[in-house]
This record gives structure tokens, sequence and C-alpha cells, in this order.
């Protein structure tokens, strides 16, 4: 029986590319203010707010909220869960860019 397609290995959580954005800016591991994704993004809020949920949901991400300068901010870190998907998202996308090189 032959390898499966690299493609199968793309990971449908991780690969939408709002959150795939949304990961890299993260990988660092620094925390970022909504706003500041947002802008980078160029999303709404509610666009954003989507997509983060599914995050937190997988345990990809996790939301601190901030009331520090009188106005509450929420910061989103990457969680070692979301920075293993990312690079097996990345992994993945190598794998299915060689192949589809050698065909």
């Amino acid at each position: 029986m032959s390898e499966p397609h690299p493609v199968l290995g793309l990971d449908d959580t991780v690969h939408q590319r709002i959150r795939l954005g949304i990961l890299a800016l993260l990988r660092s591991g620094v925390a970022m203010e909504f706003g500041v994704l947002r802008e980078q993004l160029r999303l709404t809020d509610g666009n954003l707010n989507r997509h983060l949920k599914v995050l937190e949901d997988a345990a990809l991400i996790s939301a601190r909220r901030s009331t520090g300068g009188g106005r509450p901010k929420t910061w989103i870190t990457i969680t070692e869960s979301g920075r293993g998907a990312f690079d097996a998202e990345l992994a993945a996308l190598r794998a299915l860019i060689a192949t589809a090189e050698q065909t």
C-alpha cells in the first residue's frame, strides 16, 4: 500500500487561512493584544472573535483579559499544543509542496 497523500496531514482547524495567520503571528510565544491581531490580519472584531473561539476551544491559544490603564484589553497567547499543531501544519505543507514539485 502506498504512503498517504500529504494533504491528509493538514488540520482543518489550523489550516483555515485566518487561523493559520493567527498562529503564525503568535508562534514566537509573545502575547499579542486583540487589536494588534485585528489590525495585522485586517479583520473585524466579530470575525477575529469567531476564529479565536475556534482556536481557544481546540486549546491552541489562550486569552487573558486585563484592565490595565482603565480600558479592558484581551491578550492572546499560543499554547504548547498550538505551537505543536502549527509546526505539524508547516511540516504537512512542506511535504505537500515537495510532493507537488516531484510530479
